[in-house]
């Protein structure tokens, strides 16, 4: 073996060894430099809400710049829907903001209606439980956003406590629609079905038990000072910037602006109905989650009103050249009707059979026509462009989806932040990346 001498006075290049007498040559490396790191946090990540990107780059823990990258979850659902009926849309809306379907399922069908000019014709049982659905969806989206957010931050009871509520709200929508998701229950013309027996009880009896476990959350996180440590200042976005970005819902209202399409552009009947637009001014994720409990409780007396209002009556419009001749829904255990029961509509006449069946497989036809709808859903405003040639199928339906518009303010909410903040952040906005890249 050769003796080998070290030359600690050498210049190293690259590598530091620190090996206790190359202190000189390590100490003056740092001088100067800047180490600025690229983080890709998702697709694959269990904080980003889905398949979110979010490219960051970081010095240090702070942010220098932050990019959203979408697409991971693009189905294709807008170009689909041109070679659907107008009836077999719904099927496809539902499943973009998989949270809340009801609202896309109700912006689609108000397009349709107002394109057929039926708007008017809408029985008002069928219109009463479309805000009743859409109130509790509501509620089940907001109770996803805060346990999750609350997950994301450390929180898990606030994620026990969400998950088990929204299971109350998801039983309504099972018992309702015999789906938990991906309903299609409301249809161009009303509903696919009536409430079953029961309905109206199992629905009140669920608010009182969520009117009392609401409480639960609010105890849980209003002014925990460590919740308050890891959200208030954090992700903010002034009035200015959410009008220069488009943004709306609650990462607006929590500027102060009270603006809810429900209030200033009123659909469904809504500017009957008794309740207030929650707003904040902190600018901040604590001021969103703040919006988002006090709407759960507005949310809570609109089903109230709903129930009350509710009375006897058809769920669809009279127009036989729309609605089907006969009453063929799934039913509530989500199987279907019985054997008897289609036994007994389908020999009613031929001519309503064969009418059934060209209705379902051709569908009806659409005057021509172009016209856009928008609605309040949970995380703002959901608009739909629906574009009619004359035909049995959409020529054009285009959504503008809030979560697409409000992910342009995460450079905004997030650079010059910390690394930990961006999750604050994007919890903040809550986005459905169904919605995003349909």
């Amino acid at each position: 073996m050769s003796d080998t001498t070290l030359d600690f006075d050498a210049d190293v290049d690259a590598s530091y060894t620190v090996t206790g007498n190359d202190w000189q040559t390590v100490l003056p490396a740092p001088e100067g430099e800047k180490q600025r790191i690229v983080v890709n946090m998702g697709p694959q990540h269990p904080s980003t809400h889905g398949v979110l990107r979010l490219i960051l780059d970081i010095e240090g823990e702070s942010v220098i710049e932050a990019r959203a990258g979408i697409g991971y979850l693009h189905t294709g659902i807008e170009k689909n829907l041109e070679y659907r009926s107008w009836v077999q849309g719904v099927t496809f809306v539902t499943r973009m903001d998989y949270l809340s379907p009801f609202f896309n399922e109700t912006a689609y069908c108000l397009g349709v209606e107002r394109l057929l000019g039926i708007t008017d014709e809408i029985p008002e049982r069928a219109t009463v439980i479309r805000v009743l659905m859409m109130e509790l969806n509501r509620i089940s989206s907001h109770l996803v956003a805060l346990g999750t957010g609350g997950l994301e931050l450390g929180a898990l009871t606030a994620m026990i406590f969400g998950f088990r509520e929204r299971e109350l709200v998801l039983d309504l929508f099972e018992m309702i629609t015999g789906l938990r998701m991906n309903h299609a229950y409301i249809r161009p013309g009303g509903l696919a079905q009536d409430l079953p027996d029961g309905a109206e009880k199992k629905i009140a009896e669920t608010l009182t038990l969520l009117r009392k476990r609401f409480k639960d959350t609010s105890d849980l996180l209003v002014d925990n000072a460590i919740w308050m440590a890891r959200t208030k200042g954090v992700g903010y976005l002034d009035l200015e910037g959410c009008m220069a970005l488009g943004i709306s819902g609650p990462v607006l209202r929590a500027t102060g602006l009270p603006h809810d399409i429900r209030k200033t552009d009123p659909y469904c009947g809504y500017e009957t109905y008794d309740f207030k637009v929650p707003t904040e001014n902190t600018n901040d994720s604590y001021g969103r989650f703040l919006i988002r409990l006090a709407e759960m409780q507005e949310s809570l007396n609109l089903v109230e009103q709903c129930l009350d209002r509710l009375r006897p009556g058809p769920v669809m419009v009279a127009d036989k050249k729309i609605a089907w001749p006969s009453q063929l829904a799934i039913g509530a255990d989500g199987m279907g009707n019985s054997l008897e029961h289609i036994r007994t509509i389908m020999g009613e006449s031929m001519e309503a059979l064969i009418h059934h069946f060209k209705l379902v497989t051709e569908g009806f036809q659409v005057p021509p026509g172009q016209t856009y709808v928008r609605v309040e859903s949970p995380r703002g405003e959901l608009g739909v462009h629906v574009a009619s040639m004359g035909g049995t199928r959409p020529y054009r339906v285009h959504f503008r989806d809030p979560s697409f518009a409000n992910l342009q303010a995460v450079p905004a909410m997030s650079e010059g932040g910390m690394v930990s903040d961006v999750i604050a952040s994007v919890a903040g906005i809550d986005p459905v990346m169904g919605g995003v890249d349909r």
